[in-house]
């Protein structure tokens, strides 16, 4: 019984890893809810046994009604056709079907990680073993999330129930159950992880695998859940809004571009319901939504257009209501007015190219007035991003700016003496990405302290070169990585062999 083992040794230890972090940072929260569930153990002692059996039928009910919202996310992609028919059955003969597997065995699927979904690769309660926690990422009323080390090093965030969270303290309040309470709670992480099954997309963090707790089991073990998922660095708002333009704007493609999966996913128009920075992580500067736990995979039903409206705090919007009694296309609008007003508003026209400005003007234009679809706004980013990269933009620029500058190639510089410049990619000093060394003389020009730059032979993710502009160096050095671009009426010293 190797795997059992296994499996049981992996749960207390997920169990040690919330307990041990909660303890160090939230001790207040973890004396008070100790303090609680030994009252209200002392209450199942001595209460009346018919009130407990009621609170325990609750609790079922509590249950079984999460499962029934699972059974959707958990029928195979390709079940259902153009008529709403799953594999050839009527509307009737489905709810029949659903509620012929509504039993146990499904739930158990989840949580023990044997999901028909499940990948063969992914990580389990083995990988857990000998794990090292590092700190809270963060906590809410329902989930914590934690980042851990496993063995070889390699970092991964669990997310796991909160113990002391508002959701876990209000059901032990209701039901004085704690395991009970732990498996209702542990709904959402469960609901989570299939999403991300469904859901796989290079700007959704990637579900690297779970682990369970022993159904049925005793004390610790019980019905503990845990999420394991790449591990990724909150985005920092503040961060990005001093970070160069094309940073920025990549963070804004890469949510138009998860947007775009979304409003055609495998389970339909999806919608995000909390939709806020703190949402999303960025893995190695690519962007990646972490928080899947509430969203909406169905359409508004409705009666009349007065139901088809999204409401916000200053503006509202009214779609029409179909034939059909839905809310077509709420999803996607409300995916891009959210997108408009948490990120591009900050992030994307300030410090725009000028030759990109125009492009970036009708962008905030159709996104804040959703006048736009979200192909049409994937196609507008696509398109900046093409003249961008190929430099087209640019060919308002005079063509012979270059020749004011002498350059020397396979050098560097020493000794430099530098100015910062807003924004940079270094705080030491001024650099900036270019497309061409006469883009980059054209930004010397503008700054009054520049003399030379340096084209460094490193690139940005567009594929952009990095220069490094300076006022004055004491002499030059062997780079074969680099090239000095001195402005004529600077004489640089002879290299330094």
């Amino acid at each position: 019984m190797p795997a059992m083992g296994n499996s049981l040794r992996a749960a207390a230890l997920l169990a040690f890893v919330v307990l041990s972090v909660l303890v160090s940072l939230l001790i207040s929260s973890v004396q008070q809810f100790g303090a609680t569930v030994s009252r209200f153990s002392n209450a199942t002692v001595s209460g009346d046994e018919e009130g407990l059996a009621s609170l325990r039928g609750a609790l079922i009910y509590q249950l079984k009604e999460r499962r029934k919202e699972m059974i959707p996310l958990l029928l195979p992609d390709d079940d259902e056709d153009d008529d709403g028919e799953i594999n050839g059955l009527s509307e009737e003969n489905r709810h029949s079907l659903q509620d012929s597997i509504l039993d146990y065995s499904l739930w158990n699927e989840i949580t023990l990680g044997s999901s028909r979904n499940a990948h063969l690769d992914q990580m389990g309660c083995e990988s857990l073993v000998n794990m090292r926690a590092l700190e809270v990422l963060g906590s809410g009323y329902t989930k914590l999330v934690v980042k851990v080390s496993l063995v070889g090093g390699q970092p991964v965030a669990l997310k796991l129930v909160n113990e002391q969270g508002i959701d876990m303290g209000k059901c032990l309040e209701e039901f004085r159950d704690p395991q009970g309470c732990r498996e209702l709670v542990s709904y959402k992480l469960r609901k989570e992880m299939v999403l991300l099954q469904k859901l796989r997309h290079p700007n959704v963090i990637e579900l690297m695998g779970h682990c369970a707790g022993v159904q049925g089991g005793r004390g610790i073990e019980g019905g503990r859940v845990a999420v394991i998922l790449e591990q990724g660095n909150p985005l920092q708002m503040i961060q990005l809004l001093q970070s160069p333009w094309e940073d920025r704007f990549r963070v804004c493609l890469d949510l138009v571009r998860l947007l775009h999966f979304l409003s055609r996913s495998p389970l339909g128009s999806v919608g995000l319901l909390d939709f806020q920075p703190r949402q999303f992580v960025t893995v190695s500067g690519e962007l990646k939504l972490t928080d899947l736990d509430d969203v909406s995979t169905e359409e508004t039903a409705c009666q009349a257009d007065a139901d088809c409206t999204l409401q916000f705090p200053h503006r509202n919007f009214t779609l029409p209501c179909t034939s059909r009694g839905s809310c077509d296309g709420l999803n996607e609008k409300r995916n891009i007015y959210n997108a408009y007003r948490y990120f591009f508003t900050y992030l994307l026209p300030h410090q725009a190219p000028p030759g990109l400005t125009h492009l970036v003007d009708r962008i905030m234009n159709t996104t804040g007035e959703l006048k736009a679809n979200i192909n049409q706004t994937l196609e507008a980013f696509e398109h900046i991003l093409v003249l961008y990269k190929s430099g087209l933009h640019l060919d308002n620029l005079p063509a012979l700016i270059i020749r004011d500058y002498s350059v020397m190639r396979g050098m560097g510089t020493s000794e430099n003496v530098e100015y910062r410049c807003w924004p940079s990619y270094s705080q030491q000093g001024c650099v900036l990405s270019v497309h061409s060394a006469r883009e980059a003389a054209y930004i010397c020009n503008t700054h009054s302290q520049c003399t030379s730059f340096t084209l460094t032979g490193k690139k940005t993710w567009t594929g952009r070169l990095l220069a490094s502009f300076r006022s004055s160096f004491s002499h030059l050095v062997p780079d074969e990585t680099s090239e000095v671009y001195v402005k004529k009426t600077k004489v640089p010293e002879a290299p330094s062999l």
